[in-house]
């Protein structure tokens, strides 16, 4: 994924990087374009432990932090476009077709539910997970192994229903 952001921003961190330095306002909001994902939002957060590329995360707008999505998280979720770990800040995509974290069997048009697997989903139902305005755009392995494409339109848990 070759993201280039689109909105006018001076010396603008990459979409794929991640930097021991902050280099942009937490909660910076980008669109940014990619010749086969097409456009996708994307806000600047600090990184957490053990996040990989394709990581779901949980983040808050306290301190724009990040932490692994797991089983009943409530909040926003993104997904981590870098190994931003934590004392690390990058870009974590919110809108348009990600590249996403899952379980083995993960079908296409799934829905997305946080598992025990902390930054990865599946589509197995369980009660309370549902990761809401997300659905599976591929199976598991679309484009490589342990990762599915996603059609994400900021998406959220709330530990609500399964619906």
């Amino acid at each position: 994924m070759t993201y280039i952001i689109t909105n006018a921003m001076a010396g603008a961190q990459a979409i794929a990087d991640t930097s021991t330095t902050q280099r942009h306002p937490l909660g910076t909001v980008v669109t940014a374009t990619d010749p086969a994902y097409g456009a996708g939002e994307f806000i600047y957060l600090s990184g957490a432990a053990n996040t990989a590329v394709g990581s779901w995360v949980r983040y808050t707008e306290d301190d724009f932090g990040t932490t692994l999505l797991g089983a009943d998280m409530i909040g926003q979720v993104a997904v981590a476009m870098a190994a931003n770990v934590a004392g690390q800040y990058g870009w974590y995509q919110i809108k348009g077709k990600a590249v996403g974290k899952c379980l083995s069997g993960y079908a296409d048009n799934g829905l997305v539910y946080a598992t025990a697997t902390a930054g990865s989903v599946d589509d197995a139902v369980v009660a309370g997970d549902r990761v809401k305005k997300a659905l599976g755009a591929s199976a598991i392995g679309t484009p490589s192994t342990g990762l599915a494409e996603f059609e994400i339109d900021r998406p959220f848990a709330d530990d609500g229903s399964a619906a």
